[in-house]
C-alpha cells in the first residue's frame, strides 16, 4: 500500500518586486502625490467665465480653417524654403560644434578644468527653450534668417554635445590603451580609437536633431527668427485661419517626411 505524497510540489506565480519595497514609503508618496495634484489645480487661477467666452471664440476660429488654402502656395514655399535652409545650416553648424565640445565634457578623455569648461558651454546651451533664445538674438542681430540659424545652432550644441560626450564616456577603453601602448599622440587616439566607436550614435544624433530643427524652426519664427513660422504668424494677424490651417497641415506633412526620411537612412547606415 502506497502513501500518498504530502510533499507534492505547488505551482507558484512570479510577481514583479515592487519599486519600492517599503509599503508605508509607497503608498505615502501616492497620498502626497495626490494630495499635491489637489493644492495645484485648487490653487491654479482658472478663469472659468473667461474660457467660456473662448470657447465659442476657438470654435470659429477651427470653422474658419476649414477648408485650407492653399491659393498663397508661393508664400508658402517660400517660408518652408527658409525653414529648410535654416535647419539643415543649423544643423550642420552644431553638429561640427558639438563635437570638440562633447570631447571636452568627456571626463575620461579630458582633464579636470577643460572638462569644466565643456560642461558649462552645454549646461548653457540646455538650459533656455529656444523660443527664449530667438528673442535674443533677434534682439542681437535682428529679424530674419540669420537669428534662426544661431538659436537652433546653439540648440543643437547643447543637445548633440551632452549625449555625445556621454557616449564617449562608455566606449571600450580597450581600444584606447591599445593605440596608446603602439605611441600613438592624443589626436591620433581620438581620431582611430574614439571616434570610431561613435560614429554610428554621432549618425543617429545628427537625423534626430535635424527632424527636431524643422520643427523649431516653425517656431521660432513666431518671434521673428525667419522660416515658415513668421509667415504663419501673419496669417493668424490677418485672420486668415484657412491659409494658417494650410500651413500646419503642409508643417505636419514635412515632418511626417522627414520621419520617413530618417528612419530609412538610420536603417541603411545600420
Amino acid at each position: 500500500m502506497t502513501r500518498p505524497d504530502t510533499h507534492a510540489t505547488v505551482p507558484r506565480t512570479w510577481k514583479k518586486p515592487p519599486f519600492i519595497a517599503n509599503p508605508l514609503i509607497r503608498y505615502g508618496i501616492l497620498i502626497l502625490a495626490v494630495i499635491y495634484l489637489v493644492w495645484a489645480f485648487g490653487s491654479l487661477p482658472f478663469n472659468w467665465a473667461r474660457i467660456s467666452e473662448g470657447l465659442p471664440r476657438a470654435a470659429r476660429i477651427f470653422s474658419g480653417g476649414f477648408p485650407p488654402n492653399l491659393e498663397r502656395y508661393e508664400l508658402l514655399l517660400t517660408g518652408f524654403k527658409e525653414s529648410f535652409q535654416i535647419a539643415i545650416l543649423a544643423t550642420l553648424l552644431g553638429v561640427f560644434l558639438s563635437i570638440p565640445f562633447a570631447v571636452m565634457a568627456a571626463r575620461n578623455v579630458a582633464p579636470m578644468p577643460i572638462y569644466l569648461v565643456g560642461r558649462a558651454v552645454i549646461i548653457i546651451s540646455r538650459s533656455f527653450h529656444p523660443v527664449i533664445v530667438a528673442i535674443l538674438f533677434v534682439a542681437a542681430v535682428g529679424f530674419g534668417p540669420l537669428a534662426g540659424i544661431l538659436t537652433l545652432t546653439l540648440y543643437s550644441i547643447g543637445f548633440v554635445g551632452k549625449l555625445l560626450a556621454e557616449e564617449i564616456e562608455e566606449i571600450d577603453w580597450g581600444q584606447v590603451e591599445a593605440m596608446r601602448a603602439t605611441g600613438a599622440g592624443y589626436l591620433a587616439t581620438l581620431f582611430y580609437a574614439v571616434f570610431p566607436q561613435i560614429l554610428p550614435r554621432q549618425v543617429g544624433l545628427s537625423m534626430y536633431q535635424l527632424d527636431s530643427n524643422l520643427r523649431a524652426s516653425a517656431v521660432v519664427g513666431i518671434v521673428g527668427a525667419g522660416g515658415i513660422g513668421s509667415t504663419l504668424m501673419n496669417a493668424f494677424g490677418r485672420y486668415d485661419y484657412d491659409f494658417a490651417f494650410a500651413i500646419l497641415l503642409v508643417i505636419i506633412a514635412v515632418i511626417l517626411l522627414s520621419e520617413g526620411i530618417s528612419g530609412w537612412v538610420r536603417k541603411k547606415i545600420w
